[in-house]
C-alpha cells in the first residue's frame, strides 16, 4: 500500500509539472503560470510582460519574475499577457479625436480588428481587438503614439509603441508593446494609409508586413509577406482610416 501511494504521488508530480507547449507564455510581469518549457525549447523574454517557449532556444532554469505590489485584475483575451500597473489614461472615447486615426487589419482572419493595448489605455502588449475598444493613433516624429486621455484633456496623455530588439518567433519577428517612454529602436511611418516600421540595420522585404499571433499579439514581420508564416500566426498589413466611429 505504501509503495502504491508513492507511485501515485510521483504521477501527480509529473502531471503538475508538464512542459509548456512551444510558442506559449512561460513568464513575464505578473505571470503566475508554469515556467518550464519542453526539453527542446527555451523560455525567451520578448518584453517585460511576456516570455515565450521558443523551439531551439537555450533552456536555462527559469527564474521567478518580480511581482508588482497590489496588482489590479483586468479582463483579457485568452492567452494575452497583461500589465498590472496603473492605467495610463481613461481613453478618448468611441468618437475619433482630431488629429488621430483608427488603425485596423483588412484581411482575414483579422478583418476589421483594431490596434489597441491590453489592458486598454495602459502599458502592456499591442494586440488586435474588437472595434468597440479600438485605440486612436498617430505617427509623430517617427513615434507611434496612442491617445489615452479623455476628450479635451490638455495636455494629452500618450503611450508609445515600443519595438523589442530581441527577435522572437522563428527568429524573424519583433514584439510590440506600449510604454510611457518613447521607442528607441527603429522608426514608424505611414506608407500611404498603411503602418510601416524600419531600422537602418534591417533590410525588410516589406516594411508594412506584420504578424498577429496567439492571443492576438502583434509582431513586426521581418521576412517576406505570406511566406513561411509561423504556426499560430497570420500575416497582416494594418491601415488607418478616419471615420467618426470605428465599425466592424
Amino acid at each position: 500500500m505504501q509503495l502504491l501511494s508513492l507511485v501515485g504521488l510521483a504521477l501527480l508530480a509529473t502531471t503538475a509539472s508538464a512542459a509548456i507547449p512551444d510558442w506559449q507564455q512561460c513568464g513575464g510581469t505578473s505571470w503566475t503560470g508554469e515556467t518550464q518549457c519542453s526539453s527542446t525549447a527555451g523560455c525567451v523574454k520578448v518584453n517585460d510582460y511576456y516570455s515565450q517557449c521558443q523551439p531551439g532556444a537555450a533552456s536555462p532554469d527559469p527564474q521567478p519574475e518580480p511581482q508588482p505590489q497590489d496588482p489590479e485584475a483586468s479582463a483579457v483575451l485568452p492567452g494575452t499577457p497583461t500589465s498590472t500597473g496603473t492605467p495610463a489614461g481613461t481613453g478618448p472615447g468611441t468618437e475619433l479625436q482630431s488629429g488621430y486615426y483608427w488603425v485596423r487589419a483588412v484581411a482575414a482572419p483579422n478583418f476589421h480588428k483594431y490596434v489597441q493595448s491590453k489592458p486598454l489605455y495602459a502599458t502592456g502588449p499591442a494586440v488586435l481587438g474588437d472595434y468597440t475598444t479600438a485605440g486612436q493613433f498617430q505617427v509623430v516624429s517617427g513615434q507611434l503614439v496612442q491617445l489615452v486621455s479623455g476628450p479635451g484633456v490638455k495636455p494629452e496623455k500618450l503611450l508609445y509603441g515600443v519595438v523589442s530588439e530581441t527577435r522572437s518567433i522563428n527568429n524573424n519577428s519583433l514584439a510590440i508593446s506600449w510604454s510611457e517612454t518613447q521607442n528607441t529602436y527603429g522608426t514608424f511611418a505611414w506608407g500611404g494609409d498603411d503602418l510601416q516600421w524600419s531600422h537602418p540595420s534591417i533590410n525588410r522585404p516589406n516594411k508594412s508586413a506584420w504578424y498577429v499571433c496567439t492571443g492576438q499579439l502583434m509582431y513586426i514581420n521581418l521576412g517576406n509577406y505570406l511566406y513561411q508564416t509561423p504556426s499560430g500566426c497570420a500575416d497582416q498589413t494594418i491601415h488607418y482610416y478616419n471615420d467618426k466611429k470605428a465599425n466592424n
